[in-house]
């Protein structure tokens, strides 16, 4: 038996392809069906809006048929020239870095650690996820986060407007600041997202559209929404200043800011929303896009240089699952081994017990000699089983063990 996966993502398929391409729970479930249908018993779906994948435990001549029951989820298209398929070791190395954010379009992001515990969760409710991959995917799972404590890949951000927060906090203090927001748009949404967390004593938000900015108080109440016209008027009475619009022209002009100073302005907007030349102000500092782009741009090749740094563990946890793979291929031996020494000691144990008279504390001691003279002499087949690594010898020596210690399947 071995591990594979198939599937499609954002670096080999197109948004177009990946949106019609997408699991439902229906589409799941049939896949589930088809899979069994072809002898394939486990298999877990990884759905996302980035990809759509499925891992799975076959014989190596059934991987071409998993192939093929991922292609039945999708009869109306031609999925082939997107497809990717992995299986043995490079399919359980794509699976721990999948876990840990490594394999995301976002380098190191969490959120699809918490989507592969729920594949997982949705796979063993449905009856598809055994032994094998139940341990596989939750080595995986163990895998990314020690990478993300060790490691803190996601700790670098790489949101231009998280980022330009956190740039305004190095400049000045946000707690107990005015604050005006230009634009009611998603960057704008964003930027009063991270700053209201910062503690302000107010924010006023101007927008050329009124009524959209009213939206904002659905999910930001505090908000005090003024006429766009005020924006002047407002610039002097705050000491921080976000700009995020979407016109072609600048929304602050230096000859109409008149006498600004102290002010630390962050204009998230391409093209620029701000007069460069407000910074020949007193005091007036300007963050811009550029900047911001900087910042994300190292923080993107420490997040680089921190997911190579991971790779040895990843290796490790590998290595480590496949170990446990290998040994447990032979458990149902073992343990029948195990079974028929023990039906050995009861039986040699009753015939002793019919024809002795033996204390209670002669007797525990009687069967537990048994027990250990019986374990002693299966230690070292145990321990071949255990060492052996290719299946085609597991099978034979299977054979032996079974045909000398006559255990029947």
């Amino acid at each position: 038996m071995v591990f594979g996966y198939v599937g499609i993502r954002y670096r080999e398929a197109p948004l177009a392809v990946r949106e019609q391409a997408s699991f439902t729970d229906s589409k799941k479930i049939f896949l589930f069906q088809e899979m069994k249908k072809n002898g394939i018993g486990q298999c877990m779906i990884l759905a996302t809006c980035n990809r759509s994948e499925i891992f799975f435990f076959c014989s190596e001549d059934e991987a071409v048929t998993a192939a093929s029951c991922f292609l039945a989820c999708f009869p109306q298209m031609d999925l082939t020239p997107y497809m990717r398929a992995e299986q043995g070791r490079p399919a359980m190395e794509y699976l721990f870095r999948v876990a840990a954010g490594l394999e995301s379009q976002v380098l190191g992001e969490d959120q699809i650690l918490g989507q592969v515990v729920d594949a997982l969760d949705f796979s063993r409710t449905m009856g598809y996820a055994g032994k094998e991959l139940n341990k596989i995917v939750r080595d995986a799972i163990t895998c990314a986060k020690e990478i993300k404590t060790e490691f803190g890949v996601s700790q670098k951000p790489l949101s231009v407007s998280y980022v330009g927060i956190q740039e305004l906090k190095k400049r000045c203090s946000i707690e107990g600041a005015q604050v005006l927001v230009i634009g009611s748009g998603r960057t704008a949404s964003l930027a009063l997202a991270h700053i209201c967390e910062c503690g302000p004593e107010k924010i006023f938000v101007c927008s050329r559209d009124r009524s959209h900015a009213k939206q904002l108080k659905l999910s930001f109440s505090s908000l005090e929404i003024r006429d766009y016209s005020e924006r002047y008027d407002l610039l002097h009475k705050c000491q921080i200043v976000i700009s995020a619009t979407a016109s072609p022209h600048l929304v602050i002009k230096k000859e109409e800011a008149g006498n600004l100073s102290g002010t630390i302005i962050l204009d998230l907007a391409a093209p620029r929303d701000v007069d460069e030349r407000l910074s020949e102000c007193p005091g007036v500092q300007i963050i811009n896009l550029d900047t911001l782009q900087e910042i994300c741009d190292r923080n993107l090749k420490e997040r680089e240089r921190l997911a190579e740094m991971s790779s040895p563990v990843i290796e490790k946890a590998v290595l480590s699952s496949e170990e446990w793979l290998r040994v447990s291929r032979m458990d149902d031996t073992i343990e029948s081994l195990q079974d028929r020494c023990h039906g050995i000691v009861e039986d040699s144990f009753a015939y002793l017990d019919r024809k002795l008279v033996l204390e209670n504390r002669e007797k525990k001691l009687l069967k537990k000699v048994l027990n250990a003279s019986l374990q002693r002499l299966l230690r070292e087949p145990i321990q071949e089983l255990k060492q052996i690594s290719t299946v085609e010898e597991q099978d034979e020596y299977k054979k032996m063990v079974e045909s000398l210690f006559r255990i029947e399947r």
